[in-house]
């Protein structure tokens, strides 16, 4: 098992089996890659029961991840997001069905939106970094003024808004 040099890891209480499943029945290249248990060591401190899953190492589209079963000590919050670029709205769809479904709702916004488990995500058009970054404070003006009431990013509307 090779690991990639940086590799978020992701706190759950119970869910670290879970999750990494549910993520990796999303995306088309994924997989998991090992899975450990808590033992007897360290009891009286994680209190977890020996056998229980401790971590999930898997793959999503190349990029690998750890969700470890730290207890309910520390919640995702919107500090931090993953973010998946798509190249077409049929994209922008199916990624957005999945992650929102059993999500929050009132998360949603520019493309944000929190999955069932408290992670947010950002799907996003893979050129709208690109667009953004135009000097041309005309077009990013029209892209941020369209963008900013979407929920769901609609690639047409913000290309007929970057293209005025």
């Amino acid at each position: 098992m090779k690991l990639s040099k940086i590799s978020p890891c992701l706190w759950f209480d119970t869910q670290a089996e879970e999750a990494a499943r549910y993520y990796c029945s999303i995306f088309k290249h994924s997989k998991i890659l090992a899975i450990s248990h808590y033992g007897e060591a360290g009891r009286e401190t994680h209190g977890r029961a020996p056998g229980t899953v401790l971590t999930v190492e898997f793959e999503l589209e190349g990029q690998t991840f750890t969700t470890l079963n730290g207890g309910p000590v520390f919640k995702f919050n919107e500090a931090v997001s993953l973010q998946v670029f798509c190249d077409t709205q049929d994209e922008i769809d199916y990624y957005w069905n999945k992650l929102s479904a059993g999500g929050d709702p009132s998360a949603q916004q520019c493309g944000w939106l929190k999955d069932k488990y408290g992670l947010s995500w950002q799907i996003a058009p893979a050129k709208l970094a690109e667009m953004f970054a135009d000097k041309d404070t005309k077009k990013t003006g029209r892209l941020m003024t369209a963008m900013l009431p979407m929920k769901k990013l609609d690639l047409a509307a913000l290309k007929r808004a970057y293209d005025g």
